[in-house]
């Protein structure tokens, strides 16, 4: 009796609270988006922690073999500071070489793009002309086009476009603030990361029983694992891909080898679909640049895509979350269509680990049903043979 009416009351409060939550829509839509909000730096930066203890996992496997003969080794925390170090570290070099790699070959492209495309004008004008086509406005704007008229236009509508400014350097302030936020929340999560783990599973403790705990850690402990292997193959593919490509294009003569080939390098982390944005680009740039080249680009750029989506991708980032092809690619279209570029580049370990512990799940149900099950030899009746 005592139970029913708990649970009587239960369904009362859930109606009240209900009805409650539905005739305040707006003020709980505030209230859930300043807790985004308020929450936003935290969420991102225990993510970023997430994606930056994969290299930082591999440098404390590195200290600790190199420490591990040492009469006396450092702590752990000072391993883990190190690792930490050296992350960063090596974040800042790759992002500096991109960097260094990209901007210099986009100056130059855009030099040459400009001087070229006032060259070839008046060849394309008089062609258009041809078929009837004015283009004589485009051919005034480019004569008049210099740098005193573009300063003294934008000195001009300087006025008009203070508020834009304002509102977008606002903007830029508070986004600005997030990402530092962000990156302080990850650098104390990694520094204490061993810590919350061990807290993490005493409060587990405390609140259920131990083989929920050993269950919930065990998916943690695969979820960690799945990652690492992810992002590791991810970028590895990257880098066959940007090689693959730059390597291609020099040894076909194709120009902008390295540029296009470091896009398709930091594209590819789109799995599948990334490095198509790279081929668009650099068939833009070789369009007008060797016109004559630009079907030579597409072929190469679409043949080293599809060696590398069919034999490479699949077999490196795929068998190290433990995934087929089939089910990398359905898991990769699945993620796109759910939850668009992050559903992409994430689904993959996520549909590697479901699919682990669906395996993990069915083969303990199996187990449990061969042994409830009794053998043929039981149940087979005796044999005329046999002595009674």
């Amino acid at each position: 009796m005592k139970v029913r009416l708990k649970y009587q009351f239960l369904l009362v409060a859930f109606g009240v609270g209900l009805y409650a939550a539905l005739m305040n829509l707006e003020a709980i839509a505030g209230f859930a988006k300043n807790t985004v909000a308020l929450s936003l730096p935290v969420v991102a930066g225990f993510l970023a922690a997430f994606i930056l203890n994969v290299p930082m996992s591999g440098f404390e496997k590195l200290l600790g073999k190199i420490f591990k003969k040492s009469k006396k080794p450092p702590k752990r925390e000072l391993i883990t500071l190190i690792s930490l170090i050296l992350t960063l570290l090596s974040v800042g070099i790759v992002i500096a070489a991109v960097v260094i790699l990209l901007i210099p070959e986009i100056i130059s492209s855009a030099k040459i793009l400009y001087s070229m495309a006032r060259a070839q004008w008046p060849n394309l004008a008089s062609f258009l002309a041809k078929y009837n086509i004015d283009v004589s406005f485009i051919t005034e704007w480019l004569n008049k086009l210099n740098i005193e008229t573009m300063i003294g236009k934008v000195s001009t509508m300087a006025g008009s476009f203070l508020t834009t400014v304002i509102n977008f350097a606002s903007n830029a302030l508070s986004g600005m603030v997030t990402v530092i936020l962000s990156g302080i929340v990850a650098i104390y999560v990694l520094l204490e990361k061993h810590t919350l783990a061990r807290h993490t599973k005493k409060l587990l403790s405390v609140l259920f029983k131990e083989k929920t705990v050993n269950y919930i850690c065990h998916v943690a402990d695969l979820i960690n694992k799945t990652n690492i292997k992810f992002i590791s193959g991810q970028c590895f593919e990257a880098c066959i891909l940007g090689s693959l490509i730059s390597i291609s294009f020099a040894i076909m003569g194709i120009p902008y080898a390295i540029l296009i080939g470091v896009l398709a390098a930091v594209s590819a982390f789109i799995p599948y679909f990334g490095a198509f944005f790279a081929c668009a680009v650099g068939a833009a740039l070789i369009l007008i640049t060797s016109p004559e080249k630009v079907i030579l680009c597409i072929i190469v750029y679409l043949a080293v895509q599809f060696v590398e989506n069919q034999f490479i991708y699949p077999h490196v980032v795929g068998s190290s979350v433990g995934l087929s092809p089939l089910w990398t690619l359905v898991a990769v279209l699945i993620g796109g269509n759910l939850f668009g570029l992050f559903g992409m580049i994430f689904f993959i370990p996520v549909t590697a680990v479901a699919i682990t512990l669906i395996k993990e799940f069915a083969n303990e149900r199996l187990k449990k049903k061969a042994e409830n099950t009794p053998s043929d030899t039981e149940d087979a009746p005796p044999s005329e043979d046999t002595p009674e």
